[in-house]
């Protein structure tokens, strides 16, 4: 899949963390990618990618972590529409 996206943890004010990352696999709820951020267990998330197709919030439901970096999966708050082609 591969898909850039700019990844916001929402944590209150002033507390929010971003940096660039990639979705590496995604279904019409969920999405995993690698991430730097101090992420934990429901964390709540913005995924914006550059053409507008995604921007919504999700909250993360699995992390496992290695050698500084965090294998995040997260599923949408709400429903997305169009970001992927459903089969």
């Amino acid at each position: 899949m591969r898909i850039p996206i700019q990844l916001t943890r929402l944590a209150g004010e002033g507390n929010n963390f971003s940096e660039s990352t990639v979705i590496e696999f995604g279904t019409p709820r969920e999405v995993l990618f690698a991430s730097t951020l101090p992420l934990e267990f429901a964390d709540t998330l913005r995924l914006r990618n550059s053409d507008g197709t995604l921007d919504a919030e999700a909250c993360v439901v699995a992390v496992q972590y290695n050698a500084g970096r965090t294998a995040v999966a997260a599923r949408f708050t709400q429903q997305v529409a169009n970001w992927i082609v459903k089969s």
